[in-house]
């Protein structure tokens, strides 16, 4: 809290007029009407094809992230390991993020946004899918660490594919409208895994629906048009 905050207060700022700046290709001479001007953006983003591909890929992966993440822990315990083992599985998982989240930034900056994003979505549902049909020590290691890396990229890439796609006018709404649309998926994954859990006695059939759901969500981000927005 003391961190957020003082940084929140004292080091960040909301507008470029903070430091005496103009926004990217706003010129000095035109006093736009801002709040007109990002409200038709959210308005044509609406309608546009990109923004719902970008709502249901996130939808689809951050459902099969929340899913993992809330019954990992359960599902090791179910196959035979100590809560001891599960808990560093899930730290290493966790650890592996942070790298993601690194060297995201590093290949976002060299291609495409969308694409990126896209390939990460690909490994969430290639790694979840690999869970499904195999639980072997060098499976788990392998699950653990490359889903646990592209999840970190995941949450990274979100707010550059939309600001790519949509400019940064409007960012702050059409990500709040795009965080409701996927915490739908965060919050009904986690409770279907365990429906069917509870059905099965075997999380093999929520894995294969969840890596399903992840392959579907990277091809509809893959769909994006790539297209830079207007100035």
């Amino acid at each position: 809290m003391v961190v957020l905050f003082s940084t929140g207060i004292w080091i960040t700022r909301s507008s470029p007029a903070d430091l005496g700046l103009f926004p990217d290709g706003a010129l000095r001479e035109k006093g736009p009407d801002l709040a007109a001007t990002a409200s038709n953006e959210v308005g044509a983003a609406l309608r546009s094809r990109n923004f719902w591909l970008i709502v249901l890929g996130s939808a689809l992966v951050v459902g099969a992230i929340g899913a993992v993440i809330q019954h990992y822990i359960l599902f090791l315990r179910d196959q035979g390991h100590s809560s001891g083992v599960a808990s560093r599985f899930l730290s290493v998982l966790l650890g592996s993020s942070l790298a993601g989240r690194v060297l995201v930034g590093y290949m976002a900056d060299r291609f495409s946004k969308k694409n990126i994003m896209a390939f990460f979505y690909f490994l969430i549902g290639a790694s979840v899918l690999l869970l499904g049909v195999a639980h072997g020590p060098v499976i788990l290691w392998i699950f653990t660490v490359a889903f646990g890396f592209s999840m970190g990229a995941d949450y990274m890439l979100i707010p550059l594919v939309v600001a790519e796609c949509f400019g940064t006018e409007s960012l702050g709404k059409l990500l709040a409208l795009i965080i409701m649309g996927y915490s739908l998926g965060q919050w009904g994954s986690p409770w279907m895994v365990g429906r069917i859990f509870d059905v099965q006695h075997s999380y093999d059939l929520a894995w294969r629906i969840m890596a399903v759901g992840a392959l579907l969500g990277a091809a509809a981000v893959y769909s994006v048009s790539s297209a830079s927005p207007e100035v």
